[in-house]
């Protein structure tokens, strides 16, 4: 029995003709992509010494702070304006705001960035 190199070939040649039409856009909704914003909703972006940031979403009387790989809800301290903590982190807001969860986080002199109108 005698193969045939064709049928083999067509997928080959298919690949070849496809990879040149990659400046086509066959995409029929529209033609551009819309940036998304990054900032999460309702939510301040701070940023702090050595380039380092968080975002904070004050709620229901709480402080939630967004890091890039989770999110963690911080409660009033009694008796300090301004502090929160849950047993472990803490956030001090104020004109120098702090951030610490011990060992990784340590951010310090955060300020708030101003969004963009």
């Amino acid at each position: 029995m005698k193969s045939r190199p064709f049928p083999l070939a067509l997928p080959v040649v298919a690949a070849l003709l496809l990879a040149g039409c990659g400046g086509m856009n066959v995409w029929p909704f529209g033609e551009k992509a819309v940036e998304r914003s990054r900032t999460p909703a309702n939510a301040i972006e701070y940023r702090c010494a050595g380039g380092k940031g968080f975002y904070l979403r004050m709620a229901d009387g709480a402080a939630w702070v967004i890091l890039p790989e989770r999110q963690f809800r911080l409660d009033p301290v009694a008796g300090s304006a301004g502090r929160y903590g849950n047993g472990r982190a803490t956030l001090t807001v104020g004109t120098d705001t702090t951030l610490a969860d011990p060992p990784a986080i340590n951010y310090s002199e955060c300020k708030a960035v101003a969004a963009a109108g």
